[in-house]
């Protein structure tokens, strides 16, 4: 079984709340440290650009990279449901997974000494319940769960990257998007964070 999350690109509208109630979860004060963040892309050119929402965490790779290079084994993948896990008390916070995760998923707390990541809110789901991510969203654009039951529900046209996301073949992350028709191109960054 694998774990992962599901975005809708169509429904996302880039109003962050996602990302706040991550930070509240998380409980991070420090400045620039968001486990879940929203980015806003723009594709094509006047006089039919599209604007396109994204909403990313952690994304649970099936080959994650900060796994593999995690010197004091503080990053896992559960056997059972292919969530990356993290032990802070092992961390060492020597940067090696920052550095390595194309997503940016782990973030170095300077504060705490240790990177955090989106641990897709596992005491939450271990008493039943969704990510908090997935609850806060008003219009509904995310949503976790086992892939192959979230493709069932949600359709079989969606993606594991849009243009401006790193190549998914690296990693193979456990993301599932619902993309919405945009111009080609790779997309340019016009708001983060």
């Amino acid at each position: 079984m694998s774990l992962g999350f599901y975005f809708d690109a169509t429904k996302c509208t880039g109003c962050r709340t996602c990302q706040v109630a991550c930070l509240e979860r998380f409980d991070v004060a420090e400045m620039g440290v968001h486990p879940r963040r929203v980015t806003t892309y723009e594709f094509g050119s006047y006089p039919g650009p599209s604007i396109v929402h994204l909403s990313i965490g952690c994304n649970h790779c099936d080959s994650p990279a900060c796994v593999e290079v995690c010197p004091t084994g503080a990053l896992a993948k559960d056997a059972e449901t292919g969530v990356v896990m993290q032990d802070t008390t092992v961390c060492i916070g020597c940067q090696s997974c920052v550095n390595a995760c194309p997503y940016g998923a782990p973030q170095y707390v300077s504060a705490e000494g240790y990177t955090k990541k989106c641990d897709s809110c596992k005491t939450l789901r271990d008493a039943g319940m969704v990510p908090q991510c997935v609850t806060s969203c008003m219009n509904r654009a995310l949503d976790f769960g086992e892939l192959d039951a979230l493709r069932a529900k949600y359709g079989d046209d969606l993606v594991q990257q849009m243009g401006a996301m790193p190549d998914a073949g690296v990693t193979s992350p456990n993301l599932l998007i619902k993309m919405m028709s945009v111009p080609a191109g790779e997309g340019r960054v016009i708001e983060d964070l």
